[in-house]
């Protein structure tokens, strides 16, 4: 990699296996200009500095094409990789069950909603999952958008402006960042799961007319929960609202899956604004609100995502609403995953691994140094373990992670190949 800073521009050498995926964009030679006055500008200098480097090292980590569907096993690159590294907890991507759902969906309403939720795009099959959905959650109402995303976007920029303010955890999704910015409303960040932080931002922030808490209920970077009980305390010692974004908790923690507020036993009333993802336990896409009716009468009529965005397909609605139905029949799935998870996260724990703060499915090996860990991501693959990297700026410089998911489809023979191949990359 050759960077001429005085005529801003990056000259790259690339190997041809891991230039394929950009069509020859980083063959030798390549020169792009980052000035100020191009459309790709010197943002960018940082992002095509370690692309290209990835690539000159025939490393480069992401976006690796699959052959097949999403399981425990997958093909790529011609070849079978352990994948590790998936939101499809509870296996249940290609059960036929799922896939027989999402057939009939489209054969009864085709393969597209035909408009926006609040126009044309609404089904009698939206209002059906959204039903199974609030009784599954045991809240009120539920409203669902086309992403987790923009479920949070939708009801963070539909509620709040300028005059409120926003207390979140410091690794809050990105999502819940953008959706502030959007709102324009006050932002402060307390220390990640630290309450004498929260305590401390809310006693000395800024005025606002309405102040709301936002935390994820299991931290999809490190794996770990928040303290649920102490913020539904501190939510009501200092008069003020709270969020949870469920998406990795839903379908993963509870004795029957229900979320973070069956794990610690805390009524799901004392929330005031649940969301989530389905495209994690849940083997379709899309997010959800649920809440009251009254909030979620309200963001049906001022949230800009469910106005302005097409709703989700029928194939799409129809596998959320037989995955709930597997969900609630199946419980030796979760019973199954959190062993899973018990079982790696000690096996790379006596192999010498920094697994952080992991108390889920989810376990990060940590790494200080972001190219020994896309370094070490390569060589897992070139031992048949598929696992994903996380780099700044998903993650603070220095912080590093390989990323890890166990899922229910997972035999233990599957995790001793995976812990395998971490001591071979040890060694």
């Amino acid at each position: 990699m050759i960077q001429n800073r005085e005529t801003s521009t990056v000259t790259t050498a690339c190997s041809v296996g891991s230039g394929e995926l950009f069509n020859g964009f980083f063959e030798p030679g390549q020169e792009w200009n980052f000035r100020k006055d191009q459309l790709v500008d010197g943002r960018a200098r940082r992002v095509f500095d370690m692309m290209g480097r990835a690539c000159e090292a025939g490393v480069y980590p992401f976006q690796l094409p699959l052959q097949t569907r999403s399981g425990p096993w997958v093909r790529a690159e011609g070849r079978e990789l352990l994948m590790l590294s998936s939101y499809d907890y509870l296996g249940l991507i290609g059960d036929p069950r799922i896939d027989e759902a999402a057939i009939e969906g489209i054969r009864k309403y085709g393969t597209g909603s035909g408009g926006a939720r609040l126009l044309t795009g609404t089904l009698d099959l939206h209002k059906m999952m959204e039903r199974d959905l609030a009784d599954f959650k045991g809240t009120p109402e539920v409203l669902t958008f086309s992403s987790g995303y923009l479920a949070n976007l939708a009801v963070i920029a539909g509620l709040f402006s300028a005059q409120d303010r926003v207390v979140m955890d410091s690794l809050c999704h990105r999502s819940v960042v953008d959706a502030c910015k959007m709102a324009g409303v006050q932002v402060q960040r307390f220390k990640h799961n630290d309450m004498d932080s929260l305590r401390q931002e809310l006693a000395g922030g800024p005025p606002a007319n309405r102040t709301l808490i936002i935390s994820d209920g299991v931290f999809s970077m490190d794996g770990d929960m928040c303290p649920l009980p102490e913020l539904v305390q501190i939510k009501k010692d200092f008069n003020v609202f709270l969020m949870i974004d469920d998406s990795h908790a839903m379908g993963v923690l509870g004795k029957f899956g229900h979320g973070s507020d069956e794990y610690f036993g805390v009524p799901t009333n004392e929330i005031d604004i649940w969301t989530g993802s389905f495209a994690k336990a849940v083997p379709s896409n899309g997010g959800w609100v649920a809440g009251s009716q009254q909030l979620l009468i309200f963001l049906q009529h001022a949230a800009s995502p469910f106005i302005f965005s097409a709703a989700l397909s029928p194939s799409s609605v129809a596998v959320v609403r037989e995955a709930l139905r597997i969900m609630r029949v199946e419980p030796e799935r979760y019973a199954k995953l959190q062993s899973n998870a018990v079982f790696l996260r000690g096996g790379l724990q006596e192999l010498g691994y920094d697994t952080g703060l992991s108390e889920t499915p989810i376990i990060p090996v940590n790494f200080e140094n972001e190219e020994h860990c896309a370094v070490a991501a390569a060589m897992l693959r070139a031992m048949g373990v598929g696992v994903t990297p996380i780099l700044f700026p998903a993650v603070p410089l220095g912080s590093a992670r390989l990323r890890l998911c166990v899922t229910a489809a997972h035999s233990e023979d599957d995790l001793q190949f995976a812990l395998d191949a971490f001591k071979k990359l040890r060694e």
